[in-house]
C-alpha cells in the first residue's frame, strides 16, 4: 500500500542518514574547496580536524534538516519508482531495462522537488566550518607577519546561523525561487542517478531471489543496495560537485562564484582540472552505499506493514 511505502522509505531515510551524515559533511567540505585554498587533505582529515575544532557534534552540522527531509524525498523517491514501474508494465510481466531506466528517471525527477531545498540549506550548515576555519587560519598567519602588535589582526569569531534564520532571509530577498538554486545541477544528478541505480539494484536483487514470487533475504537487498548505489553515486560525482559548488552561498578568501552550471563546469575544468570532478567520490560512494543498503532493506522488509498489520489487532 502506499502509506506502507511511505512509512518504509521515510524510516530507511532516517537511520541510513544518521549512519553517514559525518561522510558527508567531509564530502561537502572537500568539493567545495579549491585549489590554494586546501584545508583538508583526505576524508579521515576533515573530520579529525572537524572534531578538534567544532567538536563531535561538529560532524552533525545540518544533520538537522536532512533528518526533518530524508523522510518525504526517501519516500517519494522510493514510492516513485515503484508508482512508474507498476505502470510501465505490462499485465505484470518482467520490465524492459529501457523502462526500468524510465522507471527512475519518473523516480529522480519526482524526488527534486524536496532534494533541492534540502540540499541547499544542509550545504550551508555544512561547509560553514571549512569557510570559519579558513578566516581563523589566514587571521593567524597576518597576526605572525604583522610588524608591530597595532598591525595585529583580531580574532575570527564564527557566527552560527541556522537552518530556519537562512530559510527566511532567501525568502525574504528571492522568494521561493532562493531555496530552489541549483535546480538544474541537481536534476542532472539525480535523474542520472536513479537511472543507473534503480535497474541495477532491481537485477542484482533479483540473484538473490530463488523464486521470482519469494522476496531476496535481506542480506542480498542489503549487498545489492550497496553494490548499486556506489556504482551510481561515482557516475554522477561530476555533477554532484558543479551541483554543491553552485548551492554554496559563502565563499572562502579567493575563492570562485559562478553563474550557472556551464560557467561553473568551464571554471573547475580550466583552473582545477579534470581531477577536481572526482573530488568526494569515494566519500559519496561511502555515503551512499549504505544509505542506500539499509534503506532497502528496510524498505523490503516492509516495517511499515508490519506497524500497519498490528493496528487493527491492537484496537481489537
Amino acid at each position: 500500500s502506499l502509506p506502507a511505502k511511505l512509512i518504509n522509505g521515510g524510516i530507511a531515510g532516517l537511520i541510513g542518514v544518521t549512519c553517514v551524515f559525518p561522510i558527508d559533511l567531509a564530502k561537502t567540505r572537500l568539493q567545495n574547496q579549491q585549489n590554494g585554498q586546501r584545508m583538508y587533505t583526505s576524508m579521515s582529515d576533515c573530520l579529525i580536524k572537524t572534531i578538534r575544532s567544532e567538536g563531535y557534534f561538529g560532524m552533525y552540522r545540518g544533520a538537522a534538516v536532512n533528518l526533518t527531509l530524508v523522510t518525504p524525498e526517501k519516500a517519494i523517491k522510493l514510492a516513485a519508482n515503484d508508482f512508474f514501474r507498476h505502470h510501465l508494465s505490462k499485465d505484470g510481466k518482467k520490465l524492459t531495462l529501457l523502462r526500468e531506466m524510465l522507471a527512475g528517471c519518473g523516480a529522480g525527477t519526482c524526488q527534486v522537488i524536496v532534494t533541492t531545498p534540502m540540499e541547499m540549506l544542509k550545504i550551508q550548515l555544512q561547509d560553514a566550518g571549512r569557510i570559519a576555519a579558513q578566516k581563523k587560519l589566514m587571521a593567524a598567519q597576518a597576526q605572525l607577519s604583522s610588524s608591530s602588535a597595532a598591525g595585529a589582526a583580531e580574532p575570527v569569531v564564527e557566527t552560527r546561523t541556522t537552518a530556519t534564520q537562512i530559510t527566511r532571509e532567501l525568502l525574504r530577498s528571492k522568494g521561493i525561487a532562493g531555496l530552489y538554486k541549483g535546480l538544474g545541477a541537481t536534476l542532472l544528478r539525480d535523474v542520472p542517478f536513479s537511472i543507473v541505480y534503480f535497474p541495477l539494484f532491481a537485477n542484482l536483487n533479483k540473484l538473490g531471489q530463488k523464486d521470482p514470487n519469494v522476496k531476496a533475504p535481506f542480506y542480498v537487498s542489503f549487498l545489492s543496495g550497496c553494490v548499486a548505489g556506489s556504482t551510481a553515486a561515482v557516475a554522477v560525482n561530476p555533477c554532484d560537485v558543479v551541483k554543491t559548488r553552485l548551492q554554496s552561498l559563502q565563499r572562502g578568501v579567493n575563492e570562485d562564484t559562478y553563474s550557472g552550471i556551464l560557467d561553473c563546469t568551464k571554471k573547475i575544468w580550466q583552473k582545477e582540472g579534470p581531477m577536481a570532478f572526482l573530488k568526494g567520490a569515494y566519500c559519496r560512494a561511502l555515503v551512499i552505499a549504505p544509505l542506500f543498503g539499509i534503506a532497502q532493506v528496510v524498505y523490503f522488509i516492509g516495517i511499515a506493514e508490519f506497524l500497519l498489520d498490528m493496528l487493527p489487532k491492537h484496537r481489537a
